[in-house]
């Protein structure tokens, strides 16, 4: 995987929680591009520019002002431009109810926010090496909710 550069969006509405997550990327091993963004609009409104690289794997927080991470993910999954960008929903909530809208939504995996950052790094780089199109072929709600 060194040899590809992966593309990931990050929205997310906390400064710190951008912050730690862009020092974990950087920490990896790995080729990678973030982008980040504050919001929900501000994502939408860059992945609807006409000739940007889409990101490989976009998380989402579920809880931001503005646009929140479950209006974005529908709108993703109905633009046939988008529909096949992988999304990690990335939230502090466990709610049964939002692993659930956001599994019938469209979402490729829900990952609770670790609240150390060492979990941080081991759950984005086993995220990063996933292989894509064998887990989304084999996705069930099991294998949704990402759990170390």
């Amino acid at each position: 995987m060194n040899e590809l550069l992966l593309n990931i969006a990050l929205a997310d509405d906390d400064e710190d929680d951008r912050m730690l997550f862009s020092e974990a990327i950087e920490d990896l091993d790995m080729r990678t591009k973030l982008s980040v963004f504050n919001h929900g609009q501000e994502l939408m409104d860059y992945l609807n520019l006409p000739n940007i690289v889409l990101p490989n794997l976009i998380f989402l927080d579920l809880n931001m002002p503005i646009k929140n991470g479950k209006q974005c993910l529908v709108e993703i999954r109905k633009n046939p431009r988008l529909k096949d960008v992988c999304v990690a929903i990335y939230s502090t909530s466990s709610s049964e109810k939002d692993i659930e809208d956001t599994f019938l939504n469209g979402a490729n995996i829900y990952i609770k926010k670790p609240n150390n950052y060492s979990k941080l790094l081991e759950v984005i780089e086993k995220v990063l090496q996933l292989n894509w199109q064998y887990h989304t072929s084999n996705l069930n709600k099991e294998t949704f909710l990402f759990r170390l």
